[in-house]
């Protein structure tokens, strides 16, 4: 993964550096230990006095996220747009009493097990469902609609990037607590003022290691690790985004074909379908559904 491939060419290119210019590894490594317990274990004692233990989970779990990326691959954007056409046009054609049939059982529907990643995500379905659900009791006004989508987005997002906000705030702290433990160093140093010079180096010397594991840190590993958090949060938002356009689309009584459009315009770029390859999965989910009807349904 490149995220690896990053992290070992910072430590290459730091600490590579750093022996180059003739440094020697014996004073860091021996002042590793306690100054990481300092730096490290206060930095992380930060995520408790902000948060609480719901966000700790969350924190934890979303470093992961950093090695895997985003929920959501290209093909689950096409997914999406297919997934809306076909739930959009049984509207269209056979009335929001069909419709309901979908959206208050996904579990069971037809159109909706064709995209089980889509399933899975609770969060996505029930912003189709409840959202269509209103369509459904005739509340048809795309501008009450939109807010009240965006609203929704908003909040989960919100709620999504406290992780995020948590891990920079840890990074934000780092440089800061590197300082409070080259103060501890220096203080012990100034105890042992009367032992010899080399002595006293070494004391100075692994109290700057404290200095530089804080900034280190911040800079070269934890702050690199926020952003990248924030910015899969955005490309997770813009699924419920897509959402949001489609169907506030159709509520402007744009034909569903157009409304996955306007849908595939708001995919983000190296995600996004072309108009050719839409229309052809658009035609393919369009004859399954009619297959699956004439089987049945």
């Amino acid at each position: 993964m490149i995220q690896i491939a990053g992290i070992f060419g910072v430590f290459l290119a730091v600490f590579g550096g750093y022996l180059i210019a003739g440094g020697k590894m014996g004073v860091i490594l021996g002042a590793l230990g306690p100054e990481l317990l300092v730096i490290g274990g206060s930095g992380f004692m930060t995520l408790l006095i902000g948060g609480d233990g719901a966000l700790l989970a969350k924190t934890l779990k979303a470093f992961g996220k950093v090695f895997k990326g985003s929920s959501w691959q290209r093909r689950d954007f096409s997914d999406l747009l297919c997934l809306l056409y076909l739930l959009l046009r049984t509207h269209q054609k056979e009335g929001a009493a069909k419709l309901e049939k979908h959206i208050e059982q996904p579990e069971s529907s037809a159109i909706f097990s064709r995209y089980p990643r889509l399933m899975q995500d609770a969060a996505l379905r029930a912003t189709i469902c409840d959202t269509l659900r209103t369509v459904t009791l005739n509340n048809k006004d795309p501008h009450r609609i939109g807010e009240m989508m965006e609203t929704a987005i908003d909040k989960r997002h919100a709620e999504n990037m406290k992780p995020a906000k948590a891990i920079q705030t840890m990074a934000d702290a780092f440089p800061a607590l590197g300082i409070v433990a080259a103060v501890l160093g220096v203080i012990k140093a100034m105890g042992a003022i009367s032992e010899s010079p080399e002595i006293l180096g070494h004391m100075i010397g692994s109290a700057l290691v404290g200095t530089f594991l804080g900034v280190f840190l911040s800079y070269g590993l934890v702050g690199p690790m926020a952003a990248r958090l924030k910015a899969i949060f955005e490309e997770e938002r813009r699924m419920l985004d897509v959402t949001r356009s489609v169907i506030t689309s159709y509520l402007e009584n744009l034909s569903p074909q157009i409304c996955v459009e306007v849908g595939r315009q708001s995919v983000p770029t190296k995600l996004q379908p072309s108009f050719d390859q839409m229309e052809e999965q658009l035609r393919e989910a369009g004859r399954a559904k009619a297959d699956g009807e004439g089987g049945g349904e």
